[in-house]
């Protein structure tokens, strides 16, 4: 086992199937392996190359493989899927896993550290408190217009109309009892929101780059923050440009024969800390047009003489991501001139 030079593992909770090969490529371990067994194995093994499918279980994994001595490269799925020479199963897996790591121009995910999941809970719990509370807001919407009783659009309009139902003696004691147990876990819902943020900000508050991020327009605290838990090390992207195709920002290239063919944007990485950017850009077009354009830059104004208000919400969330790069990587403040520089460039 000592000429062994790299080795792919396919995880899963209780069977761990290992593939490995020496300097001269060839096989030299096939194994498979339980929990235990593996771990046994692995911290008897001189320090090698180690590849993993990237998941959420596989960075506690590099992070006790590492403390072993290894090399752990994380692989996200979609990469490695390519090296997988025939049908699907554990074997063939970690023998593709094994070959990828291999390839010189292969791009790895960089392992997280335990307070880097912990923050990540904190942004996931918020997302699902969230959608739980919008989905209950649909829900007493469509039971009091049940009983023609209706209201704005809004989440701050549901607790006035929880209590205009309460005072309604025409609807049926029955429906309003049933809005009263909706009106009492709303609250309990909006109370968990509210005890989450105060650590989010408690958190955004504690990381100087954090607050340096919240002062770019459309960015905010909630964004600052997203942006800081949810980003790799900045400086393993080459420019802001490469930095927003990763978030998802950049249209899909379907060109070929010297003929470009761009579509919508690829929707690639993090769904939440993209939507997050394209809300917060969505809320300052909306402020340019409340103001008429004051102090708003002309490459702005000119994009919404011209286009779609949501096509121009994320063209200015891909400008935001490559200004939050480069604050990121040199240590800047935010300007003002900032944006308007960025977006005379691209323009």
């Amino acid at each position: 086992m000592t000429d062994i030079t790299r080795i792919g593992i396919d995880t899963s909770k209780s069977v761990f199937q290992l593939h490995g090969v020496d300097a001269s490529e060839q096989v030299v371990l096939r194994k498979q392996l339980s929990r235990r067994e593996m771990i046994r194995f692995l911290e008897k093994l001189p320090p090698t190359d180690i590849a993993l499918e990237a998941c959420g279980a596989s960075h506690p994994w590099a992070r006790l493989l590492g403390s072993f001595g290894h090399e752990v490269k994380l692989i996200a799925p979609q990469l490695a899927k390519p090296y997988v020479k025939r049908g699907k199963n554990d074997a063939a897996d970690a023998e593709a896993l094994c070959e990828a790591m291999s390839r010189p121009t292969m791009r790895f995910v960089p392992a997280k550290t335990a307070d880097q999941q912990a923050a990540l809970m904190l942004v996931g719990m918020r997302a699902r408190l969230i959608k739980r509370r919008t989905q209950l807001a649909n829900a007493i919407r469509g039971f009091a217009a049940e009983f023609g009783v209706t209201t704005a659009t809004g989440m701050c309009r549901i607790e006035p109309l929880l209590e205009t139902i309460a005072a309604d003696e025409t609807i049926p004691a029955l429906a309003r009892e049933l809005f009263a147990l909706h009106a009492g876990e709303y609250g309990a819902l909006k109370c968990e929101i509210e005890r989450v943020e105060e650590k989010l900000m408690a958190w955004h508050r504690s990381d100087e780059c954090s607050q340096r991020l919240a002062k770019i327009p459309g960015v905010g605290p909630i964004g600052a923050s997203f942006l800081m838990m949810k980003t790799p090390d900045p400086r393993l992207f080459k420019s802001g440009r490469d930095f927003a195709a990763w978030m998802g920002l950049r249209p899909k290239d379907h060109s070929t024969a010297g003929k470009t063919r761009l579509g919508g944007i690829t929707r690639a990485g993090d769904e939440l800390l993209r939507s997050t950017l394209i809300v917060g850009a969505t809320a300052v077009i909306g402020h340019v047009r409340r103001t008429q354009g004051r102090n708003a830059s002309p490459w702005l104004l000119g994009l919404l003489e011209r286009k779609k208000p949501k096509l121009v919400a994320v063209a200015l969330a891909n400008k935001i991501a490559r200004i939050a790069w480069k604050m990121m990587v040199s240590g800047e403040q935010y300007r003002r001139s900032t944006m308007r520089t960025v977006q005379g460039v691209a323009a």
